[in-house]
């Protein structure tokens, strides 16, 4: 089908964040031709972003009989499943897409996965002396250690709390940070407990390389991040130095959203993309709102990332005279942006770096403006609403 202005293009509004619009578009793809694969399966993925699970399910479900060779959809359509905490039903499609470790790791799992005890809400204290937020979780019942705080992270632990916890290898896989290769390990936790809060029979990844973890500072015993967060309503309240886990219940949506509305708390869209990375509007010295990814593990004092392309889009200055190496594979350069927000929330000065290439629009599959780290939230409280999806942002 084609149109007749680019403007009309569903996969030209994919590819800029406009899922809306672009549904709209596949939907009219659909009418005029109902086995069109492609749309399918693009219905579906915009779906999955949603949390919309019973769209997800029937678009990708569609795509995959129409294209049985589409690895994508099949690896989407395995995501509506886990992010359900079905996992029995995402291992054939996982293993039929090739992704057999995680395969594996899923069928491994005894017992209701991820399953939630204790009350209906905890709160964690965070320790921010470390550059990537900490907090004290306890695996198997042991006492408490620091994990970093990683909205960009599954849940992953150090070779030495896997061997402390006994936690037994069921699949391996490779990885890659920066410059090392290392060997992943995956496999499935009894017990990790943050605050009052305990999850049972939780999948797990652990390495041979060390974990992200600044020059002369011992590295944390592990991270936890989205995979974990998005099956609660989750705030982290920079200013208070507090995580707040809550039940996904409406009773608890409530509560976060009366607390929100007395903190004058702005309500942005919240998609979830590439099975952990949450991702909102943002904007870059006054360019946007745009598609922004949020990762709250980021090494050093960088509040934004982007890329030269996006930068130049914004009018920001590069200091070309100071490139750097990032993940040891292209050349970033720094700036300072007089501004980059999440809707009401402006942080003034920003420091930031701009990267040769892309950042996570490869496996997203759409562009986006940028990251902001928790470099970038220190003066404010992100509230992740998974159930409704909508992002809460207060500065106090």
């Amino acid at each position: 089908m084609t149109f007749a202005r680019s403007g009309d293009d569903p996969e030209e509004l994919f590819k800029n964040g406009r899922f809306e619009d672009a549904d709209r578009g596949y939907a009219k793809i659909l009418e005029k031709d109902p086995d069109n694969a492609r749309a399918h399966a693009q219905r579906g993925y915009i779906a999955l972003l949603s949390n919309r699970f019973a769209d997800a399910e029937k678009f990708l479900t569609k795509a995959v009989a129409l294209a049985p060779d589409d690895r994508f959809s099949k690896e989407k359509l395995a995501d509506v499943f886990v992010r359900q905490d079905q996992l029995a039903r995402a291992v054939p499609l996982l293993r039929a897409a090739g992704i057999e470790s995680y395969a594996k790791q899923y069928e491994s799992v005894t017992g209701t996965p991820y399953e939630i005890r204790g009350p209906q809400s905890t709160r964690l204290p965070i320790d921010f002396r470390y550059p990537i937020p900490l907090a004290d979780v306890s695996v198997n019942g042991a006492e408490p250690v620091p994990f970093t705080i990683d909205t960009g992270a599954p849940l992953a632990f150090s070779m030495e709390t896997a061997e402390k916890a006994g936690v037994r290898a069921v699949a391996t896989s490779r990885g890659r940070n920066g410059q090392e290769f290392f060997t992943l390990y995956h496999g499935v936790v009894d017990s990790f407990r943050m605050g009052d809060i305990e999850m049972r029979n939780v999948p797990v990844v652990w390495s041979d390389g060390e974990m992200p973890h600044p020059l002369g500072v011992p590295q944390p015993k592990g991270a936890f991040g989205t995979t974990l967060f998005y099956r609660f309503l989750t705030t982290i309240d920079f200013p208070n130095n507090a995580l707040v886990l809550r039940r996904k219940t409406r009773a608890q949506l409530r509560r976060l959203r009366a607390e929100a509305r007395r903190a004058g708390a702005d309500r942005l869209p919240l998609w979830l993309a590439y099975t952990h990375f949450p991702c909102t509007l943002g904007s870059l010295n006054g360019h946007g709102p745009r598609v922004v990814s949020l990762d709250f593990g980021v090494e050093g004092a960088t509040q934004v990332s982007t890329t030269q392309k996006m930068a130049e889009q914004a009018g920001v200055r590069l200091d070309l005279d100071r490139p750097a190496s990032f993940d040891g594979q292209q050349t970033s350069y720094p700036f300072i942006a007089p501004k980059a927000g999440l809707g009401r929330a402006v942080a003034r000065n920003v420091y930031g770096v701009a990267n040769e290439g892309s950042l996570l629009d490869g496996p997203f599959r759409f562009d986006t403006l940028g990251n902001f780290s928790q470099e970038f939230f220190k003066a404010f409280t992100a509230a992740f609403d998974y159930l409704d999806m909508n992002l809460y942002v207060s500065s106090r």
